[in-house]
């Protein structure tokens, strides 16, 4: 005995109706920033991330009429351009906010504390991972990993870092964004929407005055393996241990100045291993 697709639970419907196209000044504009994106390459097909992050920031996601126009343009089928529009996680598929808010729970920061700010800021904002606030302005995200460990637990908002977080400063963080307060990364530019960024991103010149200047570069504690390797030496410095007040403070021939930035290892920071609302993980020793 069979049963119908409609027994079954399955609705095959009808077929998907292909993609508006944008209107005509909206595809001439994006059309002359094409052109210039595709003259940098010696394959027309290599534009393609770059066109990606190009309709992006038109709308702030790629929608069907973004991969339709980026097909067109190179001369590629839907299906290659959507192949690669759904495997990068940066290229959003749905309406998102002003500010993608990404917090690491990769493996180091998930323990020193990205597990939970990342439940905190859920709590707060009333939204689950890939959601956007009521207002339109934050998406709230989990990560895989930021690539920037030594500053863990670390929160990036539109690709730029905020380190050493923890929940009090994440909330805190989301509120001024919420709220239009300037916001300044770690280390970075100063913050501008998602669709700026992915302009940005596109290979288009940050045309805010002084930001290509802020920009900067790896903070101190990325470098600390270079300087070695070029012979450099920096004064000593020991810090505060951890492991509490039954061990012998060490002899702390330097005493960091507050200008320093610090990575989380390098204590005391004020991370989630030092929030006792927050405990990065149990206290006792191994082997009690």
């Amino acid at each position: 005995m069979t049963t119908s697709s409609s027994e079954r639970g399955v609705s095959l419907g009808m077929p998907e109706l292909p993609a508006p196209a944008y209107p005509d000044d909206v595809r001439a504009r994006l059309e002359t920033d094409a052109r210039e994106l595709i003259a940098r390459y010696p394959d027309s097909r290599s534009a393609l991330l770059p066109l990606l992050h190009l309709v992006q920031s038109e709308e702030g996601h790629v929608t069907r009429t973004g991969m339709r126009f980026c097909a067109e343009t190179l001369g590629l089928t839907t299906a290659e351009v959507t192949a690669v529009a759904t495997f990068y996680t940066m290229y959003r598929r749905k309406p998102s906010g002003d500010y993608q808010v990404g917090v690491c729970t990769n493996t180091l920061c998930a323990v020193m504390g990205g597990d939970a700010i990342f439940e905190t800021l859920q709590e707060h904002l009333g939204v689950g991972n890939g959601e956007t606030t009521d207002d339109g302005l934050v998406t709230l995200e989990h990560i895989e990993c930021n690539a920037a460990c030594d500053f863990a637990p670390v929160v990036m908002v539109n690709w730029e870092f905020f380190d050493n977080q923890t929940p009090g400063s994440a909330k805190r963080l989301v509120d001024d964004l919420r709220e239009g307060r300037p916001v300044q990364p770690t280390r970075g530019a100063r913050l501008c929407t998602f669709k700026e960024t992915a302009r940005i991103l596109a290979g288009f010149p940050d045309e805010r005055p002084g930001a290509v200047e802020e920009s900067g570069g790896a903070g101190p504690a990325s470098l600390v393996g270079l300087r070695l390797a070029r012979g450099e030496t920096a004064p000593a410095r020991v810090v505060h241990p951890r492991g509490g007040p039954h061990e012998e403070p060490r002899d702390r021939t330097h005493e960091p100045s507050p200008a320093e930035h610090l990575s989380s290892h390098d204590a005391p920071q004020d991370t989630s291993a030092s929030d006792p609302a927050h405990p990065a993980g149990p206290t006792a020793e191994e082997g009690e």
